[in-house]
């Protein structure tokens, strides 16, 4: 799983500190898995995040202090005030001084704690307190350095990428390096690529000390934001929720053959609010709904994507989101709330999609007459009566925001009604025990989000002071002749393309310095830019080579892992069509639940329903079938109109002349119900 989601907690085995030593980083059902699975499962996550240590014994508990250390630093910094440098210095010193701990250079060291290991730990320890001892006499010669400070700059650096290597795999610190040897001799390249060309006094303390490189933005809203609630994700967890979430999903659902996928779309909707982790709630789901989507005639593919879509939707489900929404929050300076606010109706419209993928589904396989029920289930009522405390972790954030506070302090008094609820019952208590668990889990969940976002720095730190993001913004609009079309599809392209490599909050941060600025220079406002760059973003979830959701499903169904990333791909593709509203059509930011002077509310209704009719087009015209079984043309059909409803831009980039594309996808889409209907009825 990228480390920079909520993962749910396991337990560790016998003689592990609190926290540590944990198997899978998530949530299955018991005997769920056999053994030979869940290396599979863990391989995938360890190809993608580094393999960590499984101390026990005295090691484990020093783990274990050290990250809970690091959750009460920063459970304090958000009730009191701790000045932004400190605290964005001491929060990358736990980051760096946990990663070396936890995560061996490589896999033959695993599970020993080796000398070079403690050296690097006080190589940290001695950087943070040079640059938090070093105060504003440290700030104000970053223009002039001594030498000593060029020396504990590339120390910074070098230790930095290191980390990421070992938390998140080696792609992030190469390209890192590949930015830093452009700054370096940039000035050798041709126009426009070319810059002056910056000497190793000019860059490193303006990546290493000052505050537009390693210890910018991106590390800023990961001391102040991102931990807490990964310690709120773990919390929830341990509590019980994740798994309340699940049962209560099933036992609503359960007892149908049609409740299969609507089980899925539901428990990811419920699960993947809170946990906000793509992989945690796909195998969390896998391990329980493969059984039953098998017996209702789903293939090990069709479930492994339709599992990894579910999952996907995690990052893009309030009230967590995943990090990146954190991070556009900061970028463009608005309240979280106004995050969740645009995010609602996409979110909505993206588990529509999958509902019409999956209602599509069931009669597409022909299972309208079988029965399946869920072994054991507890019914809804009882559930709920016993455990539907565990709702509130959905609306308490909200709720408090609603009210005034700010997210910091939004999280922070989440987690203590999470903790006072968590009382109500015995099994869901959360005991010292099991709290202190929580505390160092959400702790080390940040480590490797926290290292991406400083890696991420260097590159941000490089693209502002080279301008390479201004150069790239007129490339990229030359590049479309001026087009808003031209540069969203060239934007599009390139946030996917650098997803292919980098997680979703890396592609995001790099994207939101090199590709909104494209779109906002041609007018798009700069909210819809952002959230069109992190819709994109989050596509690398289901990309490969990092597409560990569709990798994990299918560790869990048995089927082939690029059949099932081709799959998810299917179940996603709808969806992602939408963003593109959001910047080529004026009123498309109605989605966004954003008004123009011009619009009212029902111009937002109305763009509402031509998304919701142009999805449910374009399912059809994926899936194949509608009311039968699509030919060629038929398809063709749907997906025209699908997109003449979705994205009339498209139609109106490549024939202006084409009068009101809407109206036309909703005659076509006409056409083709009476058509699949006759059809139906010679056929019966």
């Amino acid at each position: 799983m990228r480390r920079e989601e909520v993962a749910v907690p396991s337990d560790g085995p016998a003689g592990a500190a609190p926290g540590l030593g944990a198997g899978l980083p998530f949530e299955v059902a018991p005997g769920s898995l056999d053994a030979a699975t869940t290396a599979r499962v863990e391989a995938l996550i360890e190809e993608e995040e580094g393999a960590q240590h499984r101390f026990r014994g005295v090691l484990a508990w020093i783990g274990t202090a050290m990250a809970l250390a690091m959750s009460l630093f920063h459970l304090w910094a958000a009730w009191d005030i701790v000045p932004t440098t400190t605290l964005r210095f001491v929060h990358v010193g736990f980051a760096l001084a946990i990663g070396f701990f936890l995560f061996p250079v490589s896999r033959r060291f695993r599970h020993r704690f080796m000398a070079w290991d403690a050296v690097l730990i006080a190589a940290s320890l001695y950087v943070i307190w040079y640059l938090v001892s070093g105060g504003d006499d440290l700030q104000d010669r970053v223009i002039f350095p001594e030498p000593m400070d060029l020396v504990v700059g590339w120390l910074l650096v070098g230790l930095v990428l290191e980390v990421t290597r070992r938390t998140t795999g080696p792609v992030m610190p190469v390209v890192a390096i590949a930015f830093m040897a452009y700054a370096f001799f940039g000035n050798h390249l041709p126009a426009p690529w070319t810059h002056r060309g910056y000497d190793s006094e000019r860059l490193i303390p303006h990546l290493a000390v000052g505050l537009d490189g390693i210890f910018g933005t991106a590390v800023d809203v990961s001391a102040t934001l991102i931990i807490l609630f990964t310690i709120y994700g773990a919390i929830l967890q341990l509590s019980g929720a994740g798994k309340f979430f699940v049962d209560f999903s099933f036992s609503v659902m359960g007892g149908k053959a049609s409740s299969a996928g609507r089980t899925v779309v539901l428990s990811s909707f419920l699960l993947g609010g809170p946990s906000g982790s793509g992989v945690a709630t796909t195998v969390t789901l896998g391990t329980v709904a493969w059984p039953m989507m098998k017996k209702v005639g789903y293939r090990a593919s069709d479930a492994g994507g339709l599992l990894a879509a579910g999952g996907l939707g995690a990052i893009i489900s309030p009230p967590v989101l995943g990090a990146a929404a954190f991070l556009i929050s900061e970028y463009l300076k608005i309240g979280y709330l106004d995050v969740l606010r645009m995010a609602v109706v996409p979110t909505c419209l993206y588990y529509a999609s999958l509902l019409f993928m999956v209602e599509l589904d069931q009669r597409r396989l022909g299972a309208a007459g079988k029965a399946v029920e869920v072994p054991a289930a507890t019914p809804a009522r009882e559930l709920v009566k016993k455990y539907g405390f565990h709702f509130s972790s959905l609306v308490a954030i909200i709720v408090f925001m609603v009210l005034g506070y700010s997210s910091t302090l939004a999280v922070l008094y989440a987690m203590v009604v999470a903790v006072v609820l968590s009382f109500l019952r015995r099994d869901t208590a959360l005991v010292p025990k099991k709290l202190i668990e929580a505390l160092a889990v959400g702790a080390v969940q940040s480590v490797g989000i926290a290292a991406t976002c400083a890696c991420a720095g260097i590159i941000v730190g490089v693209i502002t002071l080279t301008g390479l993001g201004l150069k790239f913004s007129d490339i990229a609009i030359q590049a479309a002749n001026g087009s808003i079309l031209g540069t969203a599809l060239f934007t599009a392209l390139i946030v996917w393309i650098i997803g292919l490599a980098v997680p979703v909050t890396a592609s995001y941060i790099i994207c939101a310095v090199v590709a909104a600025p494209a779109l906002m220079k041609l007018g798009v406002p700069d909210y819809a830019a952002h959230m069109f760059v992190f819709y994109y973003a989050v596509l690398s979830e289901v990309s490969p080579p990092t597409a560990l959701s569709p990798f994990a499903a299918a560790a869990i169904t048995g089927a082939g892992p690029y059949s099932t990333t081709l799959q998810a791909w299917k179940y996603t593709l709808p969806a992602f069509v939408l963003p593109f509203v959001f910047v080529t059509d004026p009123e498309g930011v109605g989605l966004l639940l954003s008004l123009t002077p011009s619009m009212t509310w029902l111009d937002v209704a109305w763009q509402v329903l031509l998304a919701t009719l142009g999805l449910a087009a374009l399912a059809a015209a994926c899936q194949g079938f509608f009311l039968r079984t699509l030919n060629p043309l038929e398809r063709a059909g749907f997906t025209l109109a699908g997109l003449l409803l979705v994205f009339p831009a498209l139609l109106e980039g490549l024939a202006p002349w084409l009068p009101a594309p809407h109206w036309i996808g909703m005659a076509l889409a006409a056409g083709l119900l009476v058509l699949q209907g006759r059809g139906r009825r010679a056929l019966s």
